[in-house]
């Protein structure tokens, strides 16, 4: 910071010849492979196009490349070279007293007939007169929005006004799945 050796040493309680002989040691092995598994980390973050958290990258040294080491000290060489992961998928919040359904797919979304699974979503898109909402309901096999709406409010109809439209273009039989994140 540009105060003197001496001073900072006086004040520190440290003799100047120690600061000096510090200084001039050559670098441990302990932080020489400190600072090869950071560039390791560097390199495996790079790699996942800086999605990896630390987990990711302690399992990829771990298992990927056979080198030991623990998950604590990824997490720390990463906080100390600023290197951060994406967030993880959100967990799934339970509401009690409000009946879910369970998952039905199970991340099978591939169908060889129509009308077999459809899957729906929500998006919200900015305008200058406030944001709207789009449902679409989409056909998993023909991979076609079969049913679509638009409102300004995210409610109930809007949903249901994008399930009657593909009802009404599809007309399917029973056994069908409808399929949504909630």
């Amino acid at each position: 910071a540009g105060a003197p050796t001496s001073t900072c040493c006086r004040l520190l309680g440290v003799s100047r010849q120690g600061y000096y002989r510090y200084r001039k040691r050559p670098t441990s092995a302990t932080e020489l492979r400190l600072r090869w598994l950071t560039g390791l980390i560097r390199e495996i973050h790079v790699a996942s196009r800086g999605t990896y958290g630390y987990r990711r990258i302690h399992a990829e040294l771990t298992i990927g490349m056979n080198i030991p080491c623990s998950s604590r000290l990824i997490s720390v060489l990463m906080t100390r070279a600023g290197i951060g992961g994406l967030p993880g998928p959100a967990r799934i919040k339970r509401l009690k007293g409000v009946a879910t359904a369970d998952d039905l797919v199970n991340r099978k979304f591939h169908r060889l007939a129509l009308n077999e699974l459809w899957v729906t979503d929500i998006t919200e898109h900015p305008t200058r007169e406030g944001k709207i909402y789009c449902a679409a309901v989409l056909d998993a096999c023909s991979r076609k929005i079969i049913g679509w709406a638009i409102d300004s409010k995210q409610n109930s109809t809007l949903v249901v006004n994008a399930l009657d439209m593909a009802i009404r273009a599809r007309q399917p039989g029973t056994g069908g799945i409808v399929h949504a994140d909630h």
